[in-house]
């Protein structure tokens, strides 16, 4: 693509209050797409074969779409990392040309980072990656994030027991649900205990189990707690406090 041909590249996008917006791709605001709706309508059917839904993102407090299992993957992990602060999915339409033909293009993901970079995500299966066609998607796409700095990233899935274990933790990631008066106490027993059933061992005395696992799994969450997360999450994990 020539600098020509990128300066002719036009974005649409959603903003928070349902107005579509077009502009050069040069003017498009990353608070005003951070904070949009999906450009492109999700539509809910009968037999419908993929897997589509809404996701609670922990880290930004919206609702954020999938159309895939895939897709809800990488928002949870997305979600899980304490670099990532917004996540909007469907972000914009890209259009515009590419070599002789116009392309028109909706990444999946967009990340905001705290550092203040952005990272646009597209989620594709695995058996998908090699197309010819889907390579010269993802080189335009890439060309473009560059234009304006942002990282380009195509995703096809993670090591399965992370993404399970990230799951699973995903389920105790909203802190009103917890007794949340014990934070302290679980961190404090973290120094002296190195796993999982260690911490609630120590607790047993003075608090039940149902009340202290959820803790340790939400701090696992938040990453006050630490653990090796290729394996499979279990009583005997070792973990430890963050530095």
């Amino acid at each position: 693509m020539g600098t020509t041909e990128a300066r002719t590249v036009r974005a649409v996008y959603r903003r928070a209050g349902d107005q579509l917006v077009e502009v050069g791709l040069d003017q498009l605001s990353v608070e005003e797409v951070a904070a949009g709706q999906p450009v492109r309508e999700f539509r809910w059917y009968r037999g419908r074969k993929h897997y589509s839904g809404w996701y609670h993102a922990a880290s930004t407090g919206r609702l954020v779409a999938y159309e895939s299992r895939l897709e809800l993957a990488r928002i949870l992990l997305a979600d899980f990392d304490p670099g990532v602060v917004k996540i909007a999915a469907q972000p914009f339409q890209l259009i515009g040309p590419d070599g002789d033909r116009l392309r028109h293009h909706v990444p999946d993901l967009f990340l905001v980072h705290a550092d203040g970079l952005v990272t646009v995500v597209d989620v594709k299966a695995p058996s998908r990656m090699k197309d010819s066609k889907v390579i010269a998607q993802f080189d335009w796409t890439r060309q473009l994030c560059s234009r304006r700095g942002w990282v380009y990233e195509t995703w096809s899935g993670a090591e399965p027991t992370v993404v399970e274990n990230v799951r699973f933790l995903a389920g105790y990631r909203r802190r009103r649900l917890l007794e949340v008066s014990l934070v302290p106490q679980v961190l404090e027993t973290a120094r002296c205990q190195s796993t999982i059933g260690g911490i609630e061992a120590a607790l047993a005395a003075k608090y039940p189990t149902e009340a202290v696992l959820p803790v340790v799994l939400h701090l696992l969450w938040s990453g006050d707690l630490l653990a090796e997360l290729r394996a499979p999450l279990s009583r005997a994990t070792s973990i430890r406090a963050a530095a």
